[in-house]
Formats: C-alpha cells, structure tokens, sequence
C-alpha cells in the first residue's frame, strides 16, 4: 500500500462510558490535536459533519439551562455572519488599495506626477486646472521621464530613455516581485485557483491560506501587475479573499476546530473574490457554486451572497476606478444586436474554444518543461527574462503598452462623437446632423487602419507571451489576459462586419435589418462577446461567465449573444479535452482532486483496485485486545499508514472498526504521560470491557473513544463505478473492502484517482499526494 494512503473515516465519534472494571478511559478529556488531519492530507467529510452536529446538539440541550447558555448559542449561531461580514469587508478593502496601487505603479513606468507623486496619469491631470477636453491625457503636472531628465519631451533620444526607463522600471517590479515570493511566501506565486479547488475538496495545504501568504500576495500581485506581464489580478484576488476567510476562521472554535466548517467559509470568501476583482457580487457566488466550490450547501450560497455584497459596497466606497461605478468596463451601447450577427458571435465562440484548447495544452507543456528541467531551479531568471521580453516588445505598440484593463476599457467603448481613440477615426460627412449617440455607420479612416494592424500584432504578441508568462512564480491571473485576447480578436472582427456593412449594405445578410445610413454594427458589443468566448474557452466557465460579463459591462440586453459565444465556446474546447486549464494545472501538480463533472464509465470491481495486491505487504492491521503499546508504536513507525482496521483476531480478520493513525500515536503518547501504569507490554484494546489477562500483566490501555464503529465498507463485487460515486458525494478518504464481514483490504482516495487516470491512459503515479 502506498505511504500515507489509509485516513480515518467517521460518521460518528462514539461516546463511551467508563467500563465495568473501574479502569479509567482518558480520552474522557480531550487532548491536544485530536482528530486534526497532517499536511498534504485530505480531511474526512463524514467525520466533520458528524463533530459539528455533535457540537450543535450540545449547545442547544446547553441554551436550556441558563441565560449565559442561551446568550452564547445565539453568538455561535451569528458567528457565520459576522465572519462574512469581516471578509467582505477585509478583501473588499484591499481590492481597492490593489487597483489604486496599480494605476500609479502601471503609469509610474512612464512619467511621474509633479504635483503629487502618489497620483496616477489619470488622477494628476484631473486636479490640473490647464487640462483641455481635446488634450486630456496631457496636462503639464504629468511629466514623462525623458522631459524630466532632458527637458525635451520629443525626438528619438527621448523615445529611447523613456523605452529603457519603461523596461527598467518593468524588470524592477518584476524581480521585487518574485523575490519577496521566494523568500517571504513561496505558496504566494501563482493564480491560487487550483490549489483553491483542490482545498475546498477536502486537501490540507499547510500554510497555503496563512497570515504572510496574505500578506505577500497582496504586495506581490501588485507589483507583478505594474510590472506589465501579461497576467491580471482576478484569479490572485479570489486567493487573497479566502486568506481573509481563513484568518477570520482563526477566530471562531466553530471553524477552526472544524476543516469541514472551515471549507464553507471559504467557498463564501471565494464569491467575494470574483465579486472585488470584477465587481460582479453575483458573478462571484454563482463562480464559486460552478467552479470552485465541491461542498455548497443552501446556507453557504446565502452566506456567500451577503459576503460578496459587503465586498462589493466596500469597493464601491472606496471607488478606485474613479468612475462612482462598481463595473470595471462600463460600457452603454445605443445600438440592439440582430438575429443575423449571431453568426459572427458563434464564430467567435469557436476561436474562444480552439484558443483556450491551445493555450491549455501549450502552456501545460511549458509548466512541466519547467518542473522537468533546469528551468524551474532559477524562476528568478526565468521571470526577468519573461518580463524583459514582454516590456521590449510592448512598448512600441500604444494597445500592449498600456494596461491590459485599459486596453479591454478601449475596446469594449463605442465609438461616440467625443471619442479621440485611434479605434475611433472614422471618414464623418459634414452633413451629417444627428444626435451624439446615433452616430450611423460610416466608413474607416486611416486611423482604423492603423489601429487593426497594431492590434493584430497585439494579438499574436499576447497569445504568444501569456504561455509562458501564466504560471511563473509571481501571483499571476488568467482572466484578463484571456478576455484580451478575445476583445483583440473581438474588435477586428467587428470593425470587419461594420465595414462591411457600409460598403455592401445591399447584400442579402445586410439589406434586412442595415439600411443606409443607420447605424447598424457596434464594434465593441464584438470585442465583449469574444472576451467572454476566449475566457469561457480557457476556463470552461458557462453560467457564471455569462453573469460576470454583463455584470462587468452592464451591458444587461446583450445576454443573448454572450449566451451563444460562451457555449460555443465550450463545446470547440472540450472536444479537445474536458478539463480546464485549472483542472490541468491540478492534474500537473498531483493534487487528489476527484472531480464531480468527470463520468467513469469502466467495468472494474472493487476487488480490481483495493489493496494489498499480491505484489503488496500485508495489510496493516489491529486487534480488538491482543496487541500491545510496543506492538502498536512498532506498526506506527514501519508504516505510512494513515490509519488502521480493527478486527477481531488476526485469523478470522472479522472487521471491527477503524482507528486514525494520528488519533492513535497521540492517545498512547498521552496516556504514557496521564495514566499510570501503562508500558510497553501493556495491552491495547478497543471493546467495551477489559481483556481478562493474568495478575501480573502491566495495567492494559483503553481506547475505544478514538476507534470509528461504522467505518464505511464495499464488498469486493462492487462496481467501481458506484465506489467513485460514492467517493464523490460523500467525500470519503477510504473505503474497506470486505465479503461477508471479513476484511480483504482497503480503497483510498488516491487509488480511485490512479485507477482513473489509468482507464484514460494516463500516468497514475502522477496523482502525488493523498
């Protein structure tokens, strides 16, 4: 059997009295760390829910008999809220201090404010009394690096100083970056999503969610995204919210005592994530039910939508977008879309779902190119390197230049008369009087063109770059990164239709609904349905996609066509492949994460995967009251057991029950410090009454508390079919497998998962951890 792979699972935790011989049981007092699970483990679900109805029962026969009694049952009944509230709070808050932090850091880059240091581009010039409407970007408070240092803000001397300082200040953040990640907080690197998932699954990752992960991701994150890497900030934020749910559990024994609990907590603190980084509250919760969530009782979605509803309306105090708008992409169009154009919406939905199955498959390539070779043992080079070619290639082009939400703000905009982007030169008639909203299509000027060129090579240089940069140890997100690349291909094709359109209104597609002179295509309505279909395609997200796009934009009549794009492009993506690439990056890192949505549809037995195999030692294995402490520490220290059967003897191996290995190695360390009398040669048993053993035996040792009666078992003609089933639904960490009460062997976690990995032809011994 494999090290570690056995657990202790619990429907109830017996409650014996002392027996009849007058020898104390000392589990009566609880000792410290009982029934607390090692790191890299998963935690019994059965086990927890039995603990927290055995706590709730107890409270409430308790809020009988006093004042006091009553009065504590209610604050552990509102304890849950409170604790939403302090994390909607909490991420809401460094949300904010996030988005300011990376405004000024973004254009910190390129120029610095001289009336205040601490403003942004944007923030500087709107407190400057010399701004005009025309010229609003420029104003004389802001100045960039060249004309601080040379006084001349033109020329090719001052493109290249304001180029190398660009790259400089880019390589600066990056390397402080992955620094502080290195040294302070290594689990602080990444997205966070997938081990995210594969925790809320039941897994313990020690320190994932501690106080200097917290801490560090947030400073990090911010840094990272300044530096100009093709990442965003969403996927870290749902990272940095559940830190927040875990710090808060700390406080309350309800979740701190209990991982299960705790796990509820945490898919409400996820909800808030999504809710802060896209300011979408309902976005987030429907997010962690679909995506992230494997427990989601009805209490935890309520509980989630008031966390993420206080996240929202802190964000919304503390306004970082400057707008009094909690979306992130405001857009308004004035334009309905046409039954005709769901043909380009279903095409962009099919470039989503091939973009996301290759940029899955190339970037889990390049991931284990990165554990497998010398690449992974300098990922201080490796981002320095990444972020040097990113900042050399972005800076010539004005769309990878800047921020990569300003870019998706860009896109998503339509074109109105005030308008001064390049995206936005379009040949007007003079003759042409109408209202500034209902501006009719009209033909594209030089600028447009300009701008399709450039932001073809954004494409190409974004889907190129976010390979290798998604991944890297610094926080890293995928979400913006991919609706980027979607609202890039979105645009183009938009611009395409619109010009087409204008030019061969008479068409039979064009002539039903696009009359001359009307204004008939919306450009940016295309760039917000292809960033939905490339973030669908990538992630596999569909229900709370659609939510989170509308929610993002506003753009609330316009459901339809997200709708389309968003199934679209799932079904391209999964006929390349079901899992998404937070499912892939769990599978590449052998996380024991046994998904809901996967079928297994094999003709195996129980018999087929348990063990011992033939080839295996024996089962590890405890009788009810034959086997002595020195026995039992002996067992304890040969294996890697998690835990052990109980049975009756070793030759009729008649199943009794199941004992936890930790629950075992403390009971005995603390009864040699507790009880007197117990040795090494004293005797072990699990029954009710003492074994009758001769005068001059050593005192025996009690511990039926600890022992779990009703272990769940199969028989060895099971179908695995049903035992994964069971697996999935129940959460269990094992499962014995016996015949006709005797006890053939075991099944656990980690052998349901490299039996399935075995049936798809993939490696079993990639599943690394229990």
């Amino acid at each position: 059997m494999e090290a570690g792979e056995a657990g202790g699972s619990s429907s109830s935790m017996v409650t014996e009295d002392m027996n009849g011989s007058g020898l104390m049981d000392f589990l009566d007092e609880p000792f410290p760390d009982v029934a607390k699970y090692e790191d890299f483990h998963t935690i019994d679900w059965l086990r927890e829910k039995s603990r927290d109805t055995d706590r709730h029962r107890k409270i409430t026969s308790k809020s009988k008999e006093s004042l006091w009694e009553l009065i504590k049952s209610l604050l552990d009944a509102w304890s849950g809220w409170v604790v939403m509230l302090l994390i909607g709070l909490l991420s809401g808050s460094l949300a904010g201090v996030i988005d300011l932090a990376v405004d000024w850091m973004t254009d910190l880059k390129e120029g610095v404010c001289l009336t205040a240091f601490w403003y942004s581009h944007e923030q500087c010039c709107w407190t400057s009394n010399q701004t005009t409407f025309a010229d609003r970007d420029k104003c004389p408070e802001w100045r960039k690096w060249a004309e601080l240092m040379t006084g001349s803000a033109t020329g090719g001397g001052a493109y290249l100083l304001n180029y190398f300082l660009y790259t400089l200040w880019a390589l600066f953040f990056s390397f402080l970056a992955v620094s502080l990640v290195r040294v302070f907080a290594p689990y602080a690197c990444g997205s966070g999503i997938p081990e995210i998932k594969t925790i809320l699954s039941g897994f313990i990752i020690r320190g994932y969610l501690g106080k200097w992960t917290l801490l560090i991701k947030t400073v990090t994150l911010v840094l990272a995204v300044s530096s100009g890497l093709s990442l965003g900030k969403e996927g870290p934020l749902v990272h940095v919210a559940c830190c927040c749910g875990n710090l808060f559990c700390s406080l309350f024994s309800k979740y701190s005592k209990n991982e299960g609990k705790r796990r509820e907590v945490l898919s409400a603190a996820a909800a808030a994530g999504v809710s802060v980084a896209f300011g979408a509250p309902i976005g987030g919760v429907l997010f962690s039910l679909e995506e992230v969530s494997y427990y989601f009782p009805l209490k935890t979605l309520w509980r989630s939508f008031f966390a993420a509803l206080v996240a929202a309306f802190t964000l919304r105090a503390i306004n970082p977008f400057g707008n009094s708008r909690l979306v992130l992409f405001y857009v308004e169009y004035h334009t309905p879309w046409y039954m005709a154009e769901l043909v380009p919406f279903i095409l962009l939905g099919v470039f989503g779902g091939l973009w996301g199955a290759f940029f899955i498959r190339a970037n889990i390539a390049w991931c284990r190119r990165r554990k497998t070779t010398l690449l992974g043992k300098y990922p201080v080079i490796e981002v320095l390197v990444v972020t040097g070619v990113t900042a050399l290639l972005a800076y010539p082009n004005p769309y990878t230049r800047r921020s990569t939400s300003q870019l998706i703000s860009e896109l998503f905009n339509d074109c109105g008369a005030l308008e001064s982007s390049q995206l936005c030169d379009y040949i007007t008639s003079n003759s042409t009087s109408r209202a500034l909203d209902d501006i009719p299509d009209r033909p594209a000027g030089p600028g447009v063109y300009s701008a399709l060129w450039q932001l073809t090579l954004a494409l190409v240089f974004k889907i190129l770059i976010t390979i290798f940069t998604f991944g890297m140890k610094i926080p890293s997100g995928l979400f913006i990164p991919s609706m980027a690349v979607g609202a890039i291909a979105g645009r183009i094709v938009g611009i395409a239709v619109e010009q087409m359109a204008y030019h061969h209104h008479d068409w039979i597609i064009f002539r039903s609904w696009c009359r001359p002179g009307a204004d008939c295509v919306t450009p940016g309505l295309y760039a917000m349905v292809g960033a939905a279909a490339c973030l669908g395609g990538v992630t596999r997200m569909t229900v709370s996609l659609v939510v989170i796009m509308f929610e993002l934009t506003g753009g609330l009549e316009y459901i339809v066509p997200l709708m389309a794009a968003a199934v679209t492009s799932k079904w391209v993506a999964d006929a390349f492949g079901k899992e998404g690439i937070y499912e892939s990056h769990i599978q590449l890192n052998g996380y024991p994460y046994l998904d809901i949505r996967d079928e297994f549809t094999h003709r195996t037995l129980a018999a087929d995967v348990m063990r011992p195999r033939r080839s295996d030692p024996p089962l590890g294995l405890l009788t009810q009251d034959s086997t002595s402490v020195e026995e039992v520490e002996a067992l304890i220290k040969d294996t890697d057991f998690n835990g052990f059967p109980v049975v009756v003897s070793r030759e009729s191996e008649r199943l009794i029950g199941f004992v936890q290995r930790r629950d075992l190695t403390l009971a005995i360390k603390s009864a040699r410090q507790k009880q007197d009398g117990v040795v090494s040669s004293s005797v072990v048993y699990f029954t009710e009454d003492a074994p009758i053993l001769a005068p001059s035996n050593p005192q025996p040792l009690k511990l039926r508390r600890i022992l779990n009666l009703s272990p769940f078992t199969v028989t060895d003609h099971t179908p695995m079919e049903t035992v994964v089933d069971i697996f999935r639904k129940l959460g269990l960490r094992q499962c014995l497998v016996t015949r006709s009460g005797r006890l053939l062997g075991i099944i656990t976690k980690k052998d349901v998962l490299r039996h399935m990995a075995q049936m798809m032809n993939q490696d079993p011994e990639s599943i690394m951890f229990n």
